[in-house]
């Protein structure tokens, strides 16, 4: 894992905080009116209060209050622009006033069956027992409204100034409460740069298999925020690290007792982590911000090496056909944690085609090759792309300089024959209804064999004539019977 980040100062945090309260007054000063003349007592709590602390502005506001949901419910109606209560059963009532999304929740003092991550919810009648049952100290804190009174009962505060993750209680019982939270370190570890306190990892190695309660949606969910975070690698890390990834994501660890045949200096489980970083630094290729497709694309492009490997008669080692089998895992891995058929198609699309280009030697590219490449490509061109370059982690400069100006001359390639041709939208010179016309005969197969003959005519040789395309179309009828 890489070096921790600095600590923060708690002048620098008390500073952020109050300028924070200051930009959501107008929310929080109304609302805490309300409340205090009900005779009800309200509080900003969890995330909004650490974010606020680390200087991250939000518009979705948390808060925990005495007063019970129907109460909560009565006090917002004819305040904010629109009121639901989907929560209503946790204690929640959810409203939006203006941009700001608020949810408000009654003191809670829930009890786990061990079986289920689903609390049994009981209402509390504390801040302080409700900060109490949160996943990490970090987002145990709150301040009561309207006088911005600090409450942190765990030492959150110095916790998050100090940038470590531990628990409220001991970890055990926090995991043992809901085992999510486990998934949950390793996603705030991704997304803030945190480590994590010895204790909690000594619990989370221990207590690993409790995830297999977690339904696969709730672990993609975390998996995908931990990916998309600003520091993935920290986040796998710490999930191969304490065993959690052989549970939910086995291929990671499994690269780890392989050797790249290409970078023997490394494993291919750093390698693929190197990937994956490099990958991120060509998002802006995609308009910016973080693209779920493409990192784990770079994640699990190198998954078919395990079940490939070879050991030759002097020495080497093979990965032969891993790309194809990397597919194949990559499908079965998400369609176990429920991602989209969409979302199957274009990781397992760019981990089949990663060692394309590789196929083709030093660059001599035919106008073919160029054309079979952005078709199999089809929309995710640009995130093969971005794959391929990333790929490259030789410590060898100049062997990556010069595989960096091979794929800079296909990327010119393709760009001029786009131009040229519309690659993006390759058809056949003749399209079905006009072969069941020169053909005369009617829908089938045989009008889809033609028009893959026809497909493959134009990758080869370009664009034809319409009656050069007839004339190559009556001659493979005439040689197919």
């Amino acid at each position: 894992m890489s070096d921790p980040l600095p600590p923060l100062l708690i002048s620098e945090v008390e500073q952020r905080v109050a300028a924070e309260l200051d930009r959501i007054a107008p929310v929080t000063d109304e609302l805490a009116a309300r409340f205090t003349a009900a005779g009800h007592r309200l509080a900003l709590v969890g995330g909004p209060v650490r974010d606020a602390m680390l200087g991250r502005q939000q518009v979705d506001l948390d808060f925990a209050t005495s007063a019970r949901p129907e109460v909560t419910e009565r006090l917002v109606k004819g305040w904010a622009d629109a009121v639901w209560d989907i929560g209503r059963s946790f204690g929640t009532i959810g409203c939006r006033k203006g941009e700001w999304q608020v949810e408000i929740t009654t003191y809670r003092s829930d009890s786990y069956d061990p079986t289920s991550r689903k609390p049994e919810v009981a209402f509390g009648d504390t801040i302080e027992g409700d900060l109490g049952r949160r996943d990490f100290t970090v987002n145990a804190m709150a301040v009561s409204l309207p006088d911005r009174g600090f409450i942190d009962p765990f030492g959150g505060v110095l916790d998050l100034a100090q940038r470590v993750l531990r628990t409220p209680g001991t970890p055990h019982q926090s995991f043992s409460d809901d085992p999510l939270r486990m998934m949950r370190a390793a996603r705030f570890v991704a997304q803030l740069g945190f480590t994590v306190d010895p204790g909690v990892v000594e619990a989370m190695t221990e207590m690993a298999d409790r995830i297999s309660i977690i339904s696969a949606e709730r672990v993609r969910d975390e998996l995908v925020k931990l990916i998309c975070a600003p520091y993935p690698r920290r986040g796998l890390s710490l999930l191969v690290e304490t065993g959690l990834a052989e549970i939910v994501l086995p291929e990671l660890p499994a690269l780890a007792l392989e050797r790249d045949e290409h970078h023997r200096h490394k494993d291919v489980y750093d390698h693929t982590l190197t990937v994956l970083e490099q990958s991120i630094e060509q998002e802006d290729r995609l308009g910016g911000g973080a693209d779920f497709v493409s990192r784990f694309a770079a994640l699990m492009h190198d998954v078919g090496k395990p079940r490939t490997r070879r050991f030759l008669d002097d020495g080497s080692v093979t990965f032969h056909h891993h790309d194809v089998v990397g597919a194949k895992l990559t499908r079965k891995r998400m369609k176990a944690l429920r991602f989209s058929n969409d979302q199957i198609d274009a990781v397992a699309r760019l981990v089949e085609l990663h060692l394309r280009f590789h196929g083709y030697g030093s660059g001599e590219w035919t106008d073919s090759a160029v054309r079979r490449y952005v078709r199999d490509a089809g929309d995710q061109l640009e995130r093969l792309h971005m794959l391929t370059r990333a790929d490259c982690t030789t410590r060898n400069q100049r062997k990556a300089d010069r595989l960096r100006r091979t794929y800079d001359e296909l990327e010119a390639r393709i760009a001029q024959l786009s131009e040229e041709e519309e690659l993006a939208s390759i058809r056949p010179d003749l399209d079905g209804a006009q072969i069941m016309e020169i053909l005369q005969i009617p829908p089938g197969p045989t009008v889809g064999a033609a028009y893959r003959f026809l497909l493959e005519l134009r990758m080869d040789n370009g664009p034809m004539t319409p009656q050069d395309a007839t004339a190559a179309l009556l001659a493979w009828r005439d040689s197919h019977g």
